[in-house]
């Protein structure tokens, strides 16, 4: 069997990372990426999976998407998208727990049922 077929070169994801299994800072599934202005401006020597990230993020993406898009393990995303956040390539938000304030939902609530 060849390494390679019709999909291109198998690359086993610890080369992706570089040996490296777990991120400095792990994001959760749904935090959301986006590429910053660092990230937009082309640059030859990024590695395929970081120039995919930068153009798959665009648009704001979660973390799980990101790995689903580049089919690569959820770890190996982290990994990746954790180093591009070091390098200023990408922005992460993070979901937050604070709960929306009550007396808001209460007004939007009442604004919607007026409709």
């Amino acid at each position: 069997m060849s390494p390679t077929d019709e999909t291109g070169p198998v690359v086993r994801p610890y080369a992706i990372t570089g040996g490296r299994t777990r991120p400095e800072h792990t994001y959760p599934l749904e935090a959301l990426v986006r590429t910053s202005a660092n990230g937009e401006r082309s640059d030859s020597s990024r590695s395929p999976e970081v120039a995919a990230i930068c153009t798959l993020c665009r648009s704001s993406r979660s973390v799980a998407e990101v790995a689903a898009n580049l089919g690569v393990p959820l770890g190996v995303a982290r990994v990746l998208i954790g180093d591009m956040v070091g390098d200023g390539l990408v922005l992460v938000h993070e979901p937050t727990d604070e709960a929306p304030d009550a007396d808001l939902l209460e007004r939007v609530l009442s604004g919607l049922r007026r409709l």
